[in-house]
């Protein structure tokens, strides 16, 4: 094999997992950056963090390539799915499940330097994971159960530095949810038409003309988990800042979403990283602030 056919397969496989869309990655990061964060007390070892970012990669990878596979016959008939490798040939069904193995094997040697408990969680991770492509065949909101596959990284941050899941992973995780069911139903407002086509049931199908303000009580019901955790915690003001740029974030993409436009609502979808960032931010800066009080 030449360096250009090399070269061309790596391409391949990089799309295959999404290594160009960060955005995935990236909504997988920051609740589990919540989870450490507070789990920690504002100063989780640096040694965890990268463990859990550097799995984080590695399984939306493997989720990706997973979808892929449970979608191949699906994504040919879908313009904005067309093109993907497996959609394609370009790439077989057996050299996905190599890809799958490695990235799973992977992410599973980083969780081996972590307590027992989180060890099993990520057993537990992998079949969520696993069996969430799954769900777009029969659930009518599999937008939900993308949340707690998106949101795993909760209980296994608080495992991996207490020892336990507190009462407070759960309720972030379930913050999480509603986050997902937005950002989500974004998203699947892009496809509506193909996934109607196709038999393929979502959020944005099973809402129907509702959808929008089902994104938005979606949005509002995050927020007021947040809200009653950070009084429960003893949050302070950079707290609540972060969760009021969100909200404000949120807002617009409301405006972004209520025509229906394809380009207004992946520009939504897209646009919750920054959701996630602010919280984040605000969630470390209050524990930093407090350190230095």
């Amino acid at each position: 094999m030449t360096f250009a056919e090399i070269k061309r397969r790596l391409d391949l496989y990089e799309r295959l997992m999404r290594l160009h869309q960060p955005i995935g990655t990236l909504l997988l990061l920051w609740p589990t950056l919540w989870a450490l964060w507070i789990a920690g007390y504002g100063n989780p070892p640096w040694q965890v963090v990268l463990i859990f970012a550097v799995g984080t990669l590695l399984m939306r990878s493997a989720g990706c390539v997973m979808n892929d596979i449970a979608d191949r016959d699906f994504d040919p008939l879908v313009k904005r799915t067309r093109e993907r490798p497996l959609a394609t040939r370009e790439v077989s069904v057996r050299e996905a499940l190599v890809i799958i193995v490695l990235l799973c094997l992977a992410a599973f040697a980083l969780v081996l330097f972590l307590n027992m408990l989180t060890i099993l969680l990520s057993v537990a991770a992998l079949a969520i994971a696993a069996t969430y492509p799954l769900t777009k065949r029969f659930f009518a909101i599999p937008q939900a159960y993308l949340g707690v596959a998106f949101g795993f990284g909760i209980p296994m941050g608080f495992a991996a530095l207490l020892g336990m899941i507190s009462w407070v992973a759960w309720w972030l995780l379930a913050a999480n949810i509603f986050w997902a069911i937005a950002y989500d139903t974004e998203y699947a407002m892009v496809d509506r038409d193909d996934d109607l086509r196709l038999g393929i049931r979502t959020s944005a199908i099973t809402f129907g003309r509702f959808e929008v303000p089902a994104v938005m009580l979606s949005y509002a019901a995050m927020l007021g988990i947040l809200l009653w955790l950070g009084t429960r915690l003893g949050f302070g003001i950079t707290y609540y800042c972060g969760l009021l740029a969100a909200a404000v974030m949120m807002a617009f993409h409301y405006k972004w979403i209520r025509g229906r436009q394809r380009e207004g609502c992946f520009r939504a979808f897209n646009h919750n990283n920054w959701v996630g960032g602010v919280i984040f931010a605000g969630i470390a800066l209050d524990y930093y602030v407090k350190g230095i009080a």
